[in-house]
């Protein structure tokens, strides 16, 4: 009788021990993503080349690229849409896994989130109208400080608009800015290059040319903004990107919606 119960309580344990050698795994696995099987990225989904819709369907460079490294990942793709000023909050709310957006690598950004390596360098333009007279002419950034400037307040291009003097007027996105620009309601915008040329392309009257800042505004890299605590999803993304790069696709997507290689330094 003994027996049998020393034989049985061995059984027990056995499958006790089975079962917690399990249990983390799949919890470690659960955590890199909120919904198993899914990575849910986080986008403006109106900042074109990036990410916009074409007729109804959401498109652009960051979404192509996202959907790519998914599917590297083993994962279906889910896109949450959010203005910009409110996008990186909503990692930190567990809205979505990963935010593909332009963001810029910064110092202080990589205190509370973790980045992927960089997968493309925004280069900055500043946005004038182009009937702006010699007086109130804008071509470098010593000449925005003073004059109003239409930005997202938490974006790289507007920080450095603030840094530069600049006064800032407050929007939501490109579209925004540009309504602002081309109104007469602000003296100017920064952005980035990419962005600024499509929206030139589907506005083709507007008066407004843009400055080459590259000299003076080195090109910032981006990369997939990721939770401080997710290093795990950061590996396997920048394991994805390091084959996308490897194999040209990530050129090829690129030249695809810039019309030039913006992958490399």
């Amino acid at each position: 009788m003994k027996k049998k119960i020393i034989v049985t309580a061995i059984a027990l344990i056995i499958v006790i021990i089975a079962v917690f050698s399990i249990a983390p795994q799949h919890t470690s696995q659960k955590s890199e993503t909120l919904t198993s099987g899914t990575l849910t990225i986080g986008l403006e989904g109106t900042y074109a080349p990036f990410s916009y819709r074409q007729n109804g369907k959401l498109t652009g460079f960051e979404v192509e690229l996202s959907t790519k490294i998914a599917k590297k990942l083993g994962l279906k793709p889910k896109y949450v849409q959010t203005k910009w000023d409110s996008l990186i909050a909503g990692l930190g709310a567990k809205r979505y896994d990963v935010v593909f957006n332009n963001v810029g690598i910064t110092p202080e950004r990589q205190k509370n989130y973790r980045f992927s390596s960089p997968y493309i360098y925004a280069k900055t333009v500043l946005i004038k109208p182009s009937t702006a007279t010699d007086s109130t002419d804008l071509r470098t950034l010593a000449d925005i400080k003073g004059k109003k400037m239409a930005q997202s307040t938490t974006s790289n291009f507007g920080a450095l608009a603030k840094k530069s003097g600049a006064e800032i007027v407050a929007v939501p996105g490109i579209t925004e800015a540009m309504n602002m620009v081309t109104t007469g309601r602000a003296d100017g915008t920064l952005n980035d290059m990419g962005a600024y040329q499509v929206w030139k392309k589907a506005n083709p009257s507007a008066k407004t040319a843009a400055i080459d800042l590259s000299k003076e505004s080195p090109a910032v890299p981006a990369g997939a903004l990721i939770k401080k605590s997710n290093k795990a999803l950061q590996g396997k993304i920048n394991q994805a990107l390091a084959d996308l790069r490897a194999d040209g696709t990530l050129k090829s997507l690129s030249i695809k919606y810039f019309n030039t290689d913006l992958t490399v330094k």
